[in-house]
């Protein structure tokens, strides 16, 4: 009879964390660096003479060879083997398209792992949302997001239209 409440109290708590973690896939949460949405007014750009600093991760988008976007930029971690990372690529190339100023930057997490590990990515696609100083403002993983979510999450750091929120 305790074999049958365990096992019993075995489910429960598998189910309780499948939900959990079902609940939080593909869901939008402040970044790891604070998470604060950016003052109103944006302090003003770096001269075009000046070079990101060293380590930093506009440097690192820089070295990739792909710059942020100017207003935002959707920077999506995913492997090679990802099904999702497939929708989710598709869901941020249309986002980037229609809101002016925010690029989509796709990384493969295997070619970079020192990023990976620096930025706390845990598995794939995971979608950081940028400021245009290349500071995180949150995050996603798992599941793809809604071009809702997406858009939402832009919202600290772009001004958007009414139509396209």
């Amino acid at each position: 009879m305790t074999g049958l409440w365990v096992l019993l109290a075995a489910i429960v708590a598998a189910t309780a964390l499948g939900l959990t973690l079902r609940r939080r896939d593909g869901r939008f949460r402040p970044g790891r660096r604070g998470g604060a949405a950016p003052a109103p007014v944006a302090p003003p750009a770096p001269a075009a003479s000046e070079a990101p600093a060293a380590g930093s991760l506009a440097a690192e988008l820089s070295a990739l060879g792909q710059p942020g976007g100017e207003q935002a930029t959707l920077l999506q971690f995913s492997t090679a083997f990802c099904a999702p990372c497939r929708t989710t690529r598709v869901v941020l190339a249309d986002v980037a398209r229609i809101v002016p100023g925010v690029a989509h930057i796709e990384v493969d997490a295997e070619e970079h792992l020192d990023l990976v590990r620096r930025l706390g990515i845990r598995r794939t696609p995971t979608v950081l949302v940028l400021d245009a100083d290349a500071r995180e403002i949150s995050r996603a993983s798992g599941a793809p997001p809604s071009r809702a979510a997406v858009i939402a999450a832009l919202g600290p750091a772009v001004p958007l239209d009414e139509d396209l929120r």
